[in-house]
């Protein structure tokens, strides 16, 4: 379980191609130190778990099936990435609970500014529109935000940055055209599965 709040952006610094699917090496040295092998971290969103350490990195396998539903297959070396160690009891609940399970990705459609904030806009499948809400919370990349308008005609929300939300995660680079990966609200999810 995450929360959704980045502890750093890290850096691919290997990528192997293996018969399960693919090992991410990746740098991070301000959070190396609190990682073990076998702790779920979660890369963009994308819950993984370290099965080795080095000095100020930590390598990841992905499977085929998470490389064919995430982001995580378009990953080259030095690719920046949004990393988060799994939640603690201890820890504050500055986010939302994510669970690092990415349901779909979306494109980016818009990237504007107003002021000194970001509006960035995304296009999603229509079947996945009825989990967008205005006001609510959804994870883009493993970035616990709040949606802040919503085009349920196409498909279309947006999401606004803050300047310290740009400079603390991969936003800064993104385009539009980019797929990015989506966890929506576990709420909606499991009111969905209470309704069937």
């Amino acid at each position: 379980m995450f929360t959704g709040i980045i502890l750093e952006v890290g850096k691919i610094s290997s990528v192997k191609d293996i018969t399960e699917g693919k090992e991410f090496i990746i740098n991070c040295p301000k959070i190396i130190k609190e990682i073990e092998v076998k702790d779920s971290i979660a890369i963009n969103g994308t819950c993984l778990t370290a099965i080795e350490l080095q000095k100020d990195s930590f390598k990841a396998q992905a499977v085929h099936i998470t490389l064919e539903k995430t982001s995580l297959g378009n990953l080259q070396e030095n690719s920046q990435v949004n990393l988060e160690l799994a939640l603690r009891p201890i820890d504050r609940m500055g986010g939302h609970f994510v669970q690092g399970h990415v349901n779909t990705m979306a494109t980016i459609t818009e990237i504007e500014t107003i002021g000194s904030n970001w509006n960035f806009s995304f296009q999603i499948d229509q079947k996945y529109s009825k989990y967008i809400v205005k006001e609510g919370s959804i994870s883009i990349d493993g970035t616990s935000l709040t949606i802040s308008d919503h085009n349920d005609k196409k498909n279309i929300f947006k999401v606004t940055i803050i300047p310290h939300t740009l400079e603390n995660t991969i936003f800064g680079q993104y385009t539009v055209g980019l797929k990015v990966n989506i966890e929506f609200d576990m709420l909606f999810k499991y009111l969905e599965s209470l309704n069937h």
